[in-house]
């Protein structure tokens, strides 16, 4: 299994003048990012003690992480008290590309009429992050860059109830996305922030949100296609 990696605590950013998180908060960040990127895959199954051997925290800790992220849909409970990742289905496909064709776009338009010289020069870095795991293949950079690609942009709309919405949804499909990947590799992937970036500079709403829905659905049914195949799924369940 991969790290960790850096805690994250959805469409938010922090700086180093921010007060220390607690830990329960620490490892609810920690779970939270092993699920959205991935780490965890869908149908895996997800143990108390298993958890505690990933993390080095303890059960109180633990529990209340599982709690969190099984009331936001990142996992799931099963018979006999046990955990997984949810697996997606063609209905749910169908939902999240809703939700995140409105609520993305809408929070893209909300950042064309907010965005500064600072925010573009920030995303454009980030996009290149985004170019260089594509060029070595490098899936698990592509996925936590696009991420990060989103998380500023949306920052930037400040929007804090869609934010709320993306960042669920974000959850529910991200497993999935990190499986798709790994069978595609990184050429095919979508990339629509270039598009999205001379929008923004030209302060275009509507262009804006429009590139983000084109990215949004591209990834969306390249999951759905690869659900529908069977074949991409088939040993990610325990």
């Amino acid at each position: 299994m991969e790290g960790t990696g850096k805690l994250g605590q959805g469409f938010e950013h922090s700086d180093e003048n921010t007060p220390r998180v607690p830990v329960h908060q620490q490892v609810y960040a920690q779970l939270r990012d092993a699920v959205l990127f991935g780490e965890l895959a869908p149908g895996q199954a997800v143990t108390i003690q298993g958890l505690i051997e990933r993390t080095g925290a303890g059960m109180t800790p633990i529990r209340e992480a599982i709690r969190r992220l099984t009331s936001e849909g990142a996992l799931e409970f099963r018979g006999n008290r046990r955990v997984v990742v949810p697996m997606l289905t063609a209905d749910a496909i169908d939902d999240l590309i809703f939700l995140r064709e409105t609520v993305e776009s809408r929070l893209a338009s909300h950042a064309a009429e907010k965005i500064t010289a600072q925010d573009i020069a920030a995303l454009e870095k980030i996009d290149g992050q985004v170019d260089e795991a594509i060029t070595r293949g490098d899936v698990s950079a592509y996925l936590r860059q696009n991420y990060a690609f989103h998380a500023k942009l949306y920052a930037v709309a400040n929007a804090p109830i869609l934010m709320d919405v993306a960042n669920s949804v974000w959850l529910r499909f991200g497993p999935s996305m990190r499986v798709v990947c790994g069978r595609m590799g990184t050429q095919n992937l979508p990339d629509n922030h270039k598009t999205a970036l001379d929008a923004l500079k030209a302060k275009d709403g509507q262009a804006t949100a429009d590139a983000m829905r084109e990215d949004v659905v591209q990834g969306m049914e390249q999951i759905r296609a690869a659900l529908l195949d069977g074949t991409a799924f088939s040993d990610t369940i325990d």
